[in-house]
């Protein structure tokens, strides 16, 4: 999005190759997936995490849609972008899938600026009501990468606060935690953080299952704390990473909650 203005992409975005999937994860996980793909019916991976016939190929193409994303803003095409995508993905682990994810989308996107645009650091900010173990799997101990995440604990998928890597930064909230706790924690941890490590761009797991609406968890969060981080994380791209950041769907169960949510990330990145 170039500021002032929302370019949107109604085509459909390409599918993620399995050169760019296999940065992040296994080999042998893109061929059980792929061989799990039902040709008819539903086929449950775990209780929570089921495909149909279409299931494999929107999952390729949610993982594109960052690949796509990273170039357009790269390009200069445009400053930054936000991937509405479903199925979500920062609970898909190197070698498995869980919790609705299939692929890792956020973390496909970040290897892809790092791999194929040779940038030397990026941030994952992760602010979804459960912790991102999945992006945590594809990127603990890698220098290159710094995730920062917020999630209520103890929750699903129950990790996240034994003994994180250097690079992660994990911040469980409790039940009941409201905006005032969670801009607390951006301000006084995240943000010295993030300055601390430079990104050259921002990615961001943009769960809105934290709201208060939002019957998945039980965090108290506003459409207002959603536009306020994203503001944090906008100056933060703009200090160190020329504007650059890219944005991804992850949870958000309450439609109402969610559309609205969405609408405030959108209009800060957006400028408008």
């Amino acid at each position: 999005m170039r500021k002032g203005w929302i370019r949107t992409f109604p085509i459909t975005t390409p599918q993620a190759s399995f050169q760019q999937l296999k940065r992040v994860h296994a080999a042998a996980h893109l061929e059980r997936l792929k061989r799990a793909s039902p040709e008819l019916g539903i086929v449950h991976l775990d209780p929570d995490t089921a495909m149909n016939r279409h299931t494999w190929q929107a999952a390729l193409r949610a993982a594109g849609a960052g690949v796509l994303a990273v170039d357009l803003v790269m390009a200069g095409e445009v400053e930054n972008a936000f991937c509405a995508v479903r199925p979500p993905g920062h609970h898909a682990e190197r070698s498995s899938a869980m919790g609705f994810c299939f692929f890792n989308n956020i973390a496909v996107a970040a290897a892809h600026a790092l791999v194929a645009h040779r940038l030397s650091r990026v941030a994952v900010v992760d602010f979804d009501v459960h912790h991102g173990n999945g992006t945590e799997d594809c990127f603990k101990g890698d220098s290159r990468v710094l995730m920062v995440s917020t999630f209520q604990h103890p929750f699903y998928p129950y990790s996240g606060t034994e003994h994180p890597a250097a690079n992660m930064l994990n911040v469980p909230l409790g039940r009941g935690a409201d905006g005032e706790e969670f801009r607390r924690v951006v301000s006084d941890l995240w943000l010295p953080r993030l300055r601390e490590f430079k990104p050259e761009m921002l990615f961001i797991s943009a769960g809105f299952d934290a709201h208060y609406e939002d019957e998945m968890g039980g965090l108290r969060l506003l459409e207002k704390d959603y536009a306020w981080v994203t503001e944090q994380m906008k100056q933060i791209a703009d200090e160190f990473a020329h504007g650059r950041v890219v944005s991804m769907l992850e949870g958000g169960y309450s439609l109402s909650a969610l559309a609205r949510s969405v609408a405030a990330h959108l209009r800060v990145l957006a400028e408008l």
